[in-house]
């Protein structure tokens, strides 16, 4: 407004009529006359805003919507992607949680089997019995109760894949083993048994953990469960506890005692035992060079030129004698000293080699594993498979046939 009024100070000659010597006498009127214009047309313009045609805004209604526009900017979101963006995140964060949870679940319910694994350990029942147990690899004597002891022999001597009940007549076999080594072993030792193939293999829990690992537990309770299930439990012969043999796998029957030992033992008789022809330690074939033989057998035999070979066998098959160039051998020496797995062998000579082909494995008296196994297969119970092996024998306790034992 400032600027309108100066304006009225030009005249039409471009004079600045305030600084003019001559006073314009209308100059007020103007000035009011201005201001009332001015006036006039803001009232025109508020007029005219009122009266302004409103923007028509054209409300789709939801139902008719194919397309709702987002303005973000210079951008436009369309409402299917954004759903579609939706069930995505739905997916990915609702999926995972439904698959975790049924994983959760079995999880737990591995690791509550493997708390009641814990829980349920079975322990073996003891007897008063303990034994002194020469420890070869570290030479020292370990000192354990009895039905301890038949486990890790049990673990040690028969595959833990046998059934239950072969299990059983092992456990067995090798208590009555001990209880008699107990009663007619060599007196005044340090020890009672070793730990090897001399008397019994025998092998305590730390060594069964190293050669089991994980399976350890289910296999020890397996264990135990044999033990358990003969505690206290020996063989005997006319109520005196047995000299109770075991070996791997026979030729498909036992051999009589006095054919491979110097002693005839009643119980200890040739049984059939066909089983055995499934053990993978059936057969086995070795190759010896003329060389080696002469040394094995501390002889002199001659070369490029058939051997003179004559054989006899026992009952069962087994070589009783080999005749070999003049020079005699029993059957368990061959073996001993060839270190074959069985006595009962065929000889084939190839040129300056003889070649041994074996069936069985072990001495062959007494029960044989592979046999006993393949029984329990068929549904024998412990006591019958015990019976077949031992012949004339009856099931007793440690109590009643050596309570002096016991008493100690």
């Amino acid at each position: 407004m400032v600027e309108q009024i100066s304006q009225l100070h030009k005249c039409k000659g471009g004079k600045n009529l305030k600084n003019s010597n001559k006073p314009y006498k209308s100059n007020q009127k103007n000035v009011a006359r201005i201001l009332e214009l001015q006036k006039k047309r803001k009232q025109d313009a508020s007029i005219n805003r009122n009266k302004a045609k409103p923007i028509k805004r054209q409300i789709i209604p939801f139902t008719h919507r194919n397309t709702i526009h987002f303005n973000r900017g210079s951008r436009v979101w369309r409402a299917p992607t954004i759903i579609i963006l939706a069930s995505l995140m739905m997916i990915i964060l609702v999926i995972p949680t439904l698959v975790v949870v049924p994983f959760g679940n079995e999880n737990k319910q591995e690791a509550s089997s493997i708390d009641m694994e814990k829980k349920e350990e079975i322990e073996i029942e003891q007897s008063p019995l303990s034994i002194e147990v020469m420890r070869h690899a570290t030479e020292t004597v370990e000192d354990l109760p009895l039905e301890t002891y038949v486990a890790g022999v049990v673990a040690a001597e028969m595959p833990i894949e046998f059934e239950l009940e072969a299990l059983k007549a092992q456990a067995l076999a090798a208590r009555t083993f001990t209880v008699n080594h107990l009663l007619h072993g060599n007196r005044g030792s340090e020890y009672d048994l070793t730990d090897t193939v001399t008397h019994q293999v025998y092998k305590n829990e730390l060594d069964l953990q190293k050669q089991w690992g994980s399976n350890f537990t289910a296999n020890m309770n397996k264990i135990k469960e044999a033990v358990n299930a003969t505690k206290g439990e020996i063989i005997t012969y006319q109520d005196a506890p047995i000299t109770a043999q075991f070996f791997s796998t026979s030729n498909g029957f036992t051999e009589n005692s006095e054919d491979y030992w110097e002693n005839e033992l009643p119980y200890l008789r040739s049984v059939e035992s066909p089983w055995d022809k499934e053990s993978p330690k059936y057969l086995d074939q070795g190759t010896f060079s003329i060389d080696e033989v002469e040394a094995a057998l501390q002889i002199e035999l001659p070369r490029s030129v058939a051997l003179n070979l004559e054989i006899t066998r026992t009952e069962s098959g087994r070589v009783k004698e080999l005749a070999i160039e003049g020079h005699t051998f029993s059957g368990r020496e061959i073996r001993d000293k060839l270190k074959l797995r069985s006595n009962d062998f065929k000889i084939d000579q190839n040129n300056n080699h003889l070649v041994f082909t074996t069936k069985g494995n072990g001495h062959g008296v007494g029960m044989s594993q592979y046999g006993a196994n393949g029984m329990a297969m068929e549904g024998k119970t412990y006591q019958e498979i015990i019976k077949h092996y031992y012949q004339g024998v009856e099931i007793n306790t440690v109590t009643d046939t050596a309570p002096t034992l016991v008493a100690k």
